[in-house]
């Protein structure tokens, strides 16, 4: 008989406590043989996702198709994200009052903050696990080795619920990835391949701590309306970039033109690119609009450029909020920076946002002033990446304001725990102890 998604989630609950106390060289071992298990099955990984690719045909979108092919390359970086990912939990060593100790760099139980609450009573807020982590996503099979990678990092028991476009990917790495981790992996994480749907998953409010939805607008909103869960992820990815007056014009396209070509699918591609107005009489925006054709890209007329070039022979953009997922992006100008910034905020979706200036003072006012998970100065969208950032891997990228803001890595599926260490205190009305309320410095 199947296993139900209730019990799934219940073993990896129980199985993320046994994880948790695992010594940090067991859980390393663990992310390395991940890591060589991938390059080790290369050949497999990528004729079971050659079916996933030849069954879709063009029943997806070219956007969804992009996300569901694995190449070589693409196993190679799963890999190397991996083992960053486990080299980060390496024991460091260090030399104190000339004794050498080791100190885990462990993202579990670290000492957030320490208190001497009364004498012989310590208080100390450490980072904790958040439980059972239930993720949910389309055609993207990448998506699977980076997610378990850091469940195991952090703690977490995992629910993995994929796009029945990339069933056989998805069947096979899971099958290497829990074979890799050893006896404990396959109560630890969970790929749903029963009849639950969706809808049923997020009715487990119980026994699931958080959902983090991988995929496109419809899937996260429809997500974020129909469960008790918290939810972490973005439901848009409409990134701008702005083009200041004084933008160097070679740097700025191409920073433009990477952030739309370099993987147009991605959510973190630039959907808007606006320009300073007096870069229409200088001739910037031509070449900005000529550059971006040059590579493939259909430039679409935003609101303002149309009033200004009434003749362009643009097609307009389908509205001042729109997210392509393709080759096609929106030009539009901007009276200036303050008039930029108030355009994101009012059409943006808190993503990433970028100026391309040679003014320091504009570049810093731009950085404070845009209220976006992710703010650049003179660098690609693309940027926005937890493999790039140096996390290893992303869950996603939250555009949430509460808990993780951005690629969300480690830290982000961390919550926090409360830990007193006392020699027989009690409360008796606060009477029975004098407080003392002393921060103390964490070692």
């Amino acid at each position: 008989m199947a296993e139900s998604a209730r019990e799934s989630a219940q073993k990896a609950r129980s199985a993320s406590r046994k994880l948790q106390a695992l010594a940090t060289e067991e859980r390393v071992a663990m992310l390395n043989r991940i890591a060589d298990a991938l390059l080790a099955n290369e050949t497999e990984i990528l004729a079971e996702n050659a079916k996933d690719v030849q069954e879709a045909g063009d029943k997806i979108s070219q956007a969804l198709l992009q996300r569901l092919v694995l190449k070589p390359q693409k196993i190679q970086q799963l890999a190397e994200g991996i083992r960053a990912i486990a080299a980060e939990e390496e024991p460091i060593r260090r030399v104190i009052s000339r004794m050498e100790v080791a100190e885990e760099e462990e993202p579990i139980r670290r000492v957030i903050s320490r208190m001497e609450v009364a004498e012989g009573l310590t208080l100390e807020k450490q980072t904790a696990p958040i439980g059972v982590l239930l993720i949910i996503f389309e055609a993207r099979p990448d998506a699977l080795p980076q997610i378990a990678a850091l469940a195991l990092r952090s703690g977490n028991g995992l629910l993995l619920k994929g796009g029945k476009e990339a069933a056989h990917s998805n069947a096979v790495l899971h099958k290497i990835i829990v074979e890799a981790i050893g006896p404990m992996g396959a109560d630890l994480i969970h790929l749903i391949t029963s009849r639950d749907e969706i809808a049923d998953l997020l009715k487990l409010d119980d026994v699931i701590d958080l959902v983090i939805p991988r995929g496109g607008n419809a899937l996260v909103s429809h997500i974020q309306a129909n469960t008790k869960i918290p939810v972490l992820g973005h439901a848009d990815g409409i990134c701008h970039v702005y083009v200041d007056a004084a933008a160097d014009l070679d740097k700025a396209i191409k920073i433009v033109v990477d952030a739309k070509v370099d993987y147009a699918a991605a959510c973190n591609a630039v959907e808007k690119v606006l320009v300073h107005e007096s870069l229409v009489a200088n001739g910037g925006l031509g070449k900005i609009q000529s550059a971006l054709q040059d590579a493939g890209v259909t430039v679409h007329a935003g609101e303002r450029l149309q009033q200004l070039q009434p003749d362009s022979k643009l097609p307009a953009a389908p509205s001042a909020r729109h997210e392509y997922s393709s080759l096609d992006v929106t030009l539009d100008v901007a009276a200036d920076m303050a008039a930029a910034i108030d355009h994101i905020h009012a059409n943006g979706s808190g993503h990433t946002e970028c100026i391309v200036t040679e003014d320091a003072e504009a570049a810093e006012a731009f950085l404070r002033g845009v209220d976006s998970a992710c703010v650049f100065h003179n660098a690609s969208t693309r940027f926005a990446d937890g493999f790039r950032f140096g996390l290893g891997a992303e869950v996603g990228i939250s555009t949430s304001r509460i808990h993780a803001r951005g690629p969300v890595g480690v830290e982000g599926l961390l919550t926090s725990k409360w830990v007193m260490r006392g020699s027989g205190q009690v409360v008796a009305k606060d009477s029975g102890v004098t407080y003392t309320h002393k921060k103390q410095r964490i070692a």
